[in-house]
């Protein structure tokens, strides 16, 4: 729906164009999608990857999305081996193509498509702390100038985006926003307590109310683990009527 002019996903649109204007242009893109899970983490090694629509019961137009950027096999054996050198068993996917949490922002922040894009996978156990440590792994990666996207949302519950307002809805939203915020933005607060806090984000206020499933949470466990510091800038975007946050570490 972002990239139909879906007037609930503005504010997104122009937030993300925004941040790429501004943003040093990266040798390669690595992209964390809360729509990939595997038992194991995965990594695309397609050289030209397809693109996977993903979802069903959306205007024809979302079926016609174009996003033709190369993958860069040599890269996907580099996070590979990262992760292994780690004790995190990685295996590539060469037949794997990028979904929409990929070809989505990457359409709204790069929209010519020419840099190198690849995809690494949740692991299907959902465990915060190994996503932490996924994270870690890829602070390895640091000799290029790599681009780590955490695709997911602040909110998601999808039954809620569609709902009608209510006092409550909005109290569970804005507080579990509160939370997330001074857990990631506050420069004062010691690292193993921001650790600490991420691995037990269901005790946030509101957590489970925005989080029912915590697939489009953890890919910012994933961007906290490769940096391991308070984010750099933070911006509060309103998303289909839901309170939502975007995190840039620098």
């Amino acid at each position: 729906m972002p990239l139909l002019d879906d007037l609930g996903h503005r504010e997104m649109v122009a937030c993300l164009k925004d941040i790429a204007a501004r943003l040093a242009r990266p040798e390669v893109i690595l992209v964390v999608s809360a729509h990939w899970e595997t038992d194991v983490p995965a990594v695309t090694s397609a050289g030209q990857p397809a693109l996977i629509y993903d979802y069903s019961g959306f205007p024809p137009d979302a079926y016609t999305i174009q996003y033709a950027c190369k993958g860069e096999p040599a890269f996907a054996q580099a996070v590979a081996a990262v992760l292994t050198h780690q004790g995190i068993r990685a295996d590539l996917d060469a037949a794997r193509g990028l979904d929409h949490g990929v070809f989505v922002p990457l359409k709204l922040l790069y929209p010519r498509a020419d840099i190198p894009c690849v995809q690494l996978s949740l692991s299907r156990g959902l465990d915060p702390a190994f996503h932490l440590a996924i994270g870690g792994a890829l602070q390895a990666l640091a000799g290029r100038r790599v681009l780590l996207i955490g695709s997911g949302f602040s909110f998601h519950n999808m039954r809620q985006f569609f709902a009608p307002e209510n006092a409550v809805a909005r109290q569970h939203n804005t507080d579990f926003e509160h939370w997330l915020t001074s857990v990631c933005c506050d420069t004062s607060l010691a690292e193993n307590e921001r650790r600490d806090q991420l691995i037990h984000w269901e005790n946030a206020p509101g957590a489970r109310f925005c989080h029912p499933r915590e697939e489009h949470l953890l890919p910012l466990h994933v961007c906290y683990g490769a940096m391991q510091r308070a984010c750099d800038e933070r911006y509060e975007v309103t998303i289909l009527n839901k309170k939502s946050s975007m995190l840039l570490w620098a």
